[in-house]
């Protein structure tokens, strides 16, 4: 090299210990404040991260608060939806309803709980039958009526009281014949007065099972009281079915009344005969039909005497059929 020139003199000093530049002092410490910056803004940063985390995770509670309700109701009504049976659509004009011309099951069977039912939706079933109540024929109407006939001159007890029959008066005051295995629904319930046998009647009484007298082949006898207010009283047992009750009496100068009633209750019929000057003699027919247990009730009293000559009624048989 020249002289004249010189030549730049190489830094040797090592890089570590090297003089300050640009006006900076030896105790100055760029490096670590930059790294004091760095760690403050990565602290910012992480709590601003912290910060939105737990945001959007009061968002979500919040959501979940607001949408739980919304979402039960919806379950419920889907759950109560898929139970109700579909309304069933309007038939379409000129077609035919499924099922018709095409039973499920025989005539007088029991409807099939299965989809085979006309009708029906899957999800229903045929109601059950409701049992019917059992109950018992209602009770017949009570029936009573009083009719009065002519005496025949000869009456047959055994034809005319097919159930049971009584004739009075054959064998003294108090004596008795009844039909042989009668039923014995004829009942004497007594009256008022004593009573008289007598063979005056116009009338003649035969039969031909009686006991204990078997047979007659006509009796004027019956048996008579004297007084008005006196007289007899008989009952015929009721057994639900139609009955008649035939009774053979007369008046002596009296008029007499007879009165039929039912003992379960009802109107009462009453009858009316008279003669004033001699003896008269009648049939009255009692029809009744009376509920078992229950009786017909039949009284036949002097309601009016005209002499004190033992003017009163009498009584000669019953018959029942």
């Amino acid at each position: 090299m020249g002289s004249g020139g010189s030549v730049p003199e190489e830094d040797l000093t090592p890089p570590g210990t090297r003089g300050p530049r640009h006006g900076r002092h030896p105790g100055d410490r760029p490096r670590a404040r930059h790294r004091s910056s760095t760690a403050a803004e990565r602290a910012r940063s992480a709590l601003r991260r912290l910060a939105r985390a737990r945001a959007r995770q009061r968002r979500r509670w919040a959501v979940a608060v607001v949408t739980a309700p919304a979402c039960l109701a919806a379950l419920l009504a889907y759950v109560n939806w898929g139970s109700t049976p579909a309304p069933e659509e309007p038939p379409v004009a000129g077609s035919v309803p499924a099922g018709v011309g095409r039973p499920s099951a025989p005539p007088g069977a029991q409807p099939s709980a299965g989809p085979a039912s006309p009708g029906l939706r899957p999800r229903q079933r045929p109601p059950s039958p409701s049992p019917t109540p059992t109950t018992s024929p209602p009770a017949p109407p009570p029936v009573l009526t009083l009719t009065r006939n002519d005496v025949p001159a000869e009456v047959d007890l055994t034809a005319v009281g097919t159930r049971d029959w009584v004739h009075w008066g054959l064998l003294g005051d108090g004596s008795t014949v009844r039909k042989r295995d009668g039923s014995g629904e004829i009942r004497d319930d007594g009256g008022s007065g004593r009573r008289g046998s007598w063979d005056g009647n116009q009338e003649t009484f035969r039969w031909r099972d009686g006991a204990p007298v078997e047979s007659t082949d006509g009796t004027p006898h019956g048996v008579f009281t004297c007084g008005a207010g006196r007289g007899f009283a008989l009952a015929a047992a009721g057994s639900g079915q139609p009955r008649t009750l035939h009774v053979y009496a007369g008046t002596w100068m009296a008029r007499g009344r007879l009165d039929a009633r039912l003992s379960s209750g009802g109107p009462t019929r009453t009858l009316r005969m008279e003669d004033p000057h001699t003896s008269r003699s009648a049939e009255f027919v009692v029809r009744f039909q009376a509920p078992e247990g229950a009786r017909l009730v039949v009284t036949w009293t002097a309601e009016h005497a005209f002499t004190d000559d033992c003017a009163g009624v009498s009584l000669q048989a019953a018959a029942l059929r």
